[in-house]
């Protein structure tokens, strides 16, 4: 058995780690040019809520449908290049999105889009992981919080050009080649070679069972049990990113009658919660390891969000957002990395599924919220906030501890 030896990161591996993060700026900043538009094209198509509704569905439709397919293109391409074009075809779909004439080409056009952006996601994820194993301690959570930034960016473009009047098209456009020609670049600077096996484990990770003859069968119900595992822990942080992203204002707003700016704060403190989360996540994770992160983060998102729910007020729910936000910030990496490290899986196979499946529970959840909240009332369609957190407290043990 070997332990590995922490080394100070070449020139080549510090600007693979400039490069990946350049790809998760453009991947969080485009789509989110789009997304303020939206209200301009839905007056323009002249559709009503239920047209525009399945319309805008076409984006993690597109996401779902081509998901899968992100393992087989990163094995045979490369993370690095498929990152790339998948951002390039992003940037076009965005673009046809804001020009489409038509509601179907407007759909079309999102499912695209989505489409490229999973396959985007997890192969930036891929060479990010990668990198990171170059360095020899956590630095995932560092490229996710940039994501953030990215989002940001995105949607501080979009109300810059619409305060200037400019044209979807010019501004679609000039978003699509300023952020393609930055993933192009960045390409240059990625780690040259092919994507290699996930690295072995080291001493002290979980024991996925024997690797004598005879118990092949045993190990691999063991890997599958801790790949549902893993798929469950980023459902919950996605859960609980829905949560502030379709409910935290209007429950703010109807239920505790906040006023319009203290209703934006629940989606803000959630936001801006989580973006410090991914900031700390690293230092926390090389500290006390994935499992006491998740489990902690867990134990604050049930706390804060449960006792905001419990006792209803403004003031506490905006707390109690933030407290989720910050709870769940490192789950989506942890799950991703301890899925791309999992033993007798093709390389990339772990880091789809966990991707795929997790999207797949994002388009599930704004429903079946909706559906509890018309049942009952939305508080207590909330508790899914607090449930996601207990969860994750329970599903821990499948993440890796603390290195010695």
């Amino acid at each position: 058995m070997t332990v590995d030896v922490l080394q100070q990161p070449t020139r080549t591996d510090r600007r693979a780690r400039a490069a990946v993060a350049v790809l998760f700026l453009t991947n969080g900043a485009l789509f989110a040019n789009l997304l303020p538009r939206y209200p301009q094209i839905k007056d323009d198509l002249g559709i009503g809520n239920a047209a525009y509704g399945l319309a805008v569905a076409a984006f993690p439709t597109g996401a779902i449908v081509a998901g899968l397919a992100a393992g087989v293109l990163v094995r045979r391409l490369g993370s690095a290049r498929v990152a790339v074009l998948g951002t390039l075809l992003t940037g076009v779909g965005t673009l046809a999105a804001g020009l489409a004439g038509s509601v179907a080409l407007f759909a079309a056009a999102l499912f695209l889009a989505g489409a490229m952006d999973a396959i985007t996601d997890v192969a930036q994820n891929a060479h990010g992981l990668r990198v990171q194993r170059r360095y020899g301690r956590s630095i995932i959570n560092s490229f996710h919080a940039i994501w953030s930034i990215g989002a940001v960016t995105g949607g501080a473009m979009a109300a810059g050009a619409i305060a200037l009047d400019l044209s979807r098209g010019h501004h679609l456009l000039i978003s699509g080649v300023l952020f393609g020609v930055a993933a192009c670049v960045a390409l240059r600077h990625c780690l040259p070679g092919p994507d290699t096996e996930p690295a072995a484990e080291e001493d002290g990770a979980r024991d996925l069972g024997p690797r004598q003859s005879g118990e092949g069968a045993t190990a691999s119900r063991r890997t599958a049990y801790v790949l549902a595992a893993l798929v469950l822990i980023a459902t919950a942080g996605t859960l609980v990113e829905d949560a502030g992203n379709s409910w935290a204002t209007l429950y703010l707003s109807d239920s505790l009658n906040a006023s319009v700016t203290l209703a934006a704060c629940g989606f803000i403190a959630l936001v801006g919660a989580q973006f410090v989360g991914r900031l700390m996540g690293d230092r926390l994770v090389d500290r006390f390891g994935q499992r006491q992160v998740a489990r902690a983060g867990g134990l604050v998102a049930a706390a804060g969000m449960g006792l905001a729910l419990a006792v209803p007020t403004v003031p506490g729910t905006v707390l109690g957002f933030a407290a989720a936000g910050f709870g769940v910030a490192t789950l989506v990496p942890a799950a991703m990395h301890e899925a791309d490290e999992l033993p007798g899986l093709k390389p990339g196979s772990g880091l789809t599924i966990v991707s795929w499946l997790m999207r797949l529970g994002f388009l599930c959840s704004p429903p079946v919220v909706g559906l509890v909240a018309d049942a009952t009332s939305l508080r207590v369609g909330l508790l899914v906030v607090p449930l996601a957190g207990l969860l994750v407290v329970l599903l821990a043990p499948v993440l890796r501890p603390r290195r010695p």
